[in-house]
């Protein structure tokens, strides 16, 4: 086994424990409260932090050494799990099942700086890409990284459910202690060797303290034509993203129980492995902007024809293939950020990246709701676009959501047909061509 597919399985233990912590909180705060309130507020708490922290991430996987980085994350979490674990124990009786008692929030808020303090490993594995993989076999590379993070998405969903329906969140949190100090002491004994972050910036020029310096990353990003367009582009992808986000769940309940979208959702959600397999098998081509552009093509096409009949089989088909090219997707953007951006900035550009995509789909998902449920929804049970569509289209609130889906598709379609004529394009297509023959 190399020192890159060590460092992979090392990370796909720390994704499934600290995405297991963060699935876990929700589904019991939600059954000890019953409160929407508190669950959303776990969301966004991590959604916003994210976006917030990621720039400093990226500076700091720049200024050390990848690796220490990586275990720095682990500790920190471990000793935020374990004290989440002293909270929970350490609570009055019923204090944590009150929405308004400081215990409640006191756990939510350790825990998921456990969580968050993980998101650091996102950063540094694909610098680390970079310095161990060789550049012919990066796309690859990354196609495993997608893979890695479909099993852990398959899987931690279950794991969290099972652990919560066991022993709520003293399992869990016992869980993730366990797994975090396994994943330090595995990570310790890995070698990896990888440039020395000190003598990269001095021979670059860089000579000032290591610091989140958001400017010349700014510059950095700048300097290479038709970076800032890509990482607009996939902003915008995700802008789009959130409408699955706030819609999909009612819109797969609308038609069938809950027990059968449940199996469907788990199913469908093979596509991701199966995805990673594809992409370390055949790589994404000699021109990955390319193939980002014709994965997105027919990912819209998809999106925008998958809810036009009240159709399982069609929802089904449609959610698979959005799942199977999303890592595409992914793989693509990072290829390609991997060639043409300095090794020494890679970190805080990929945090840069990282901050402003994440905040997208969030802010989409809050807009869409009350949109659907007052316009879209209203539109096509009884107004206009059931009079207008309704006699092909169909009619009713179900109706209404799937008109969403549409309109957003096409309006993806649209997007990345524009991308892909555009100058920006075509001089970022040069540029990492140009780099991948260097």
């Amino acid at each position: 086994m190399t020192t890159f597919h060590k460092v992979l399985a090392n990370n796909l233990v720390a994704n499934i424990t600290n995405y297991t912590v963060w699935f876990a909180l929700t589904f019991w705060v939600f059954l000890e409260t019953r409160s929407v309130f508190a669950t959303g507020m776990i969301a966004g708490l991590y959604l916003v932090l994210t976006a917030g922290l990621a720039i400093w991430f990226g500076s700091l996987v720049d200024h050390h050494r990848k690796k220490k980085v990586m275990l720095a994350s682990s500790l920190t979490s471990l000793a935020l799990y374990g004290a989440a674990f002293a909270v929970h124990q350490a609570a009055p009786e019923g204090a944590l099942t009150e929405v308004g008692r400081p215990w409640l929030w006191a756990l939510v808020a350790v825990a998921m700086a456990g969580v968050i303090a993980g998101n650091i490993r996102a950063i540094a594995l694909p610098t680390l890409v970079t310095a161990l993989v060789a550049e012919d076999r990066r796309d690859r590379a990354n196609g495993l990284v997608g893979m890695v993070s479909g099993i852990g998405f398959l899987t931690t969903s279950v794991i969290s459910g099972l652990l919560v329906a066991w022993s709520g969140m003293t399992g869990a949190l016992a869980f993730a202690v366990a797994l975090t100090a396994g994943a330090y002491l595995h990570l310790r004994f890995v070698r990896v060797d990888e440039p020395d972050p000190e003598a990269l910036r001095r021979a670059a020029g860089d000579s000032g303290p290591g610091r989140v310096d958001v400017r010349g990353t700014i510059g950095v990003i700048g300097a290479v034509p038709g970076l800032f367009a890509l990482i607009l582009f996939s902003t915008f992808n995700n802008f789009l993203g959130g409408v699955f986000m706030a819609l999909m769940d009612a819109y797969g309940l609308s038609l069938m129980p809950v027990q059968a979208w449940g199996f469907l959702w788990a199913g469908v959600s093979t596509a991701f492995i199966l995805s990673g397999v594809i992409i370390a098998r055949t790589g994404l081509g000699r021109n990955p902007l390319r193939t980002l552009m014709i994965v997105n093509i027919i990912s819209w096409t998809a999106a925008a024809l998958f809810t036009v009949q009240s159709s399982i089989p069609l929802l089904a088909a449609g959610c698979f293939l959005w799942m199977l090219l999303g890592p595409y997707a992914e793989a693509a953007e990072h290829t390609t950020l991997q060639t043409v951006v300095p090794f020494e900035r890679q970190g805080r550009v990929f945090g840069f990246a990282q901050s402003v995509e994440q905040a997208a789909a969030p802010l989409t998902a809050f807009m869409i709701a009350p949109l659907a449920q007052w316009v879209f929804i209203p539109l096509m049970t009884d107004g206009a676009g059931a009079d207008l569509i309704g006699d092909w289209y169909g009619r009713g609130p179900e109706r209404g959501m799937a008109l969403v889906f549409t309109v957003a598709g096409t309006l993806g379609l649209i997007a990345t047909v524009l991308a892909w004529n555009s100058g920006q394009y075509r001089r970022l297509s040069e540029t990492y061509l140009k780099g991948a023959r260097a």
